[in-house]
């Protein structure tokens, strides 16, 4: 792994949580996106080398809806920016770690994604995303 590639925030209303982040960091969000297959709709801001995603539930059924139902706003997910999702994926299953879905799909950002499932990464959920090139 090479970085903390964004961290995650899990957010009821997008449009005041931008207003909230442009603020707080004194930049506009860079990118937005709805990220269908998974339900929501994100926002991307950059403030040097730090990055944040705010994620908004379109789907009452998706995992972010869920998880502001159970846990409330806040933090989501820490990414970690991967060469190459595949031998990663292979290389956490051989230390024993599990993952949410085995198999990469497109995210946000343009990046492959993939979740290790907080069960056996002290209750953090983990996405590895790759570049998509």
């Amino acid at each position: 792994m090479q970085k903390v590639e964004h961290i995650g925030i899990a957010v009821k209303d997008i449009t005041t949580s931008n207003l909230l982040f442009e603020k707080l960091l004194g930049t506009a969000p860079y990118k937005s996106e709805e990220v269908i297959s998974e339900g929501v709709l994100t926002s991307f801001f950059k403030n040097e080398s730090t990055k944040i995603e705010l994620l908004e539930a379109t789907d009452p059924e998706s995992h972010i809806a869920k998880f502001i139902d159970k846990n409330g706003e806040g933090i989501h997910h820490i990414a970690f920016e991967v060469d190459n999702i595949e031998t990663e994926i292979i290389r956490l299953k051989k230390e024993g770690f599990i993952f949410i879905d085995e198999l990469p799909k497109k995210g946000a950002d343009n990046k492959l994604i993939v979740f290790l499932h907080p069960k056996n990464t002290n209750g953090i959920l983990i996405e590895l995303c790759q570049e998509i090139k």
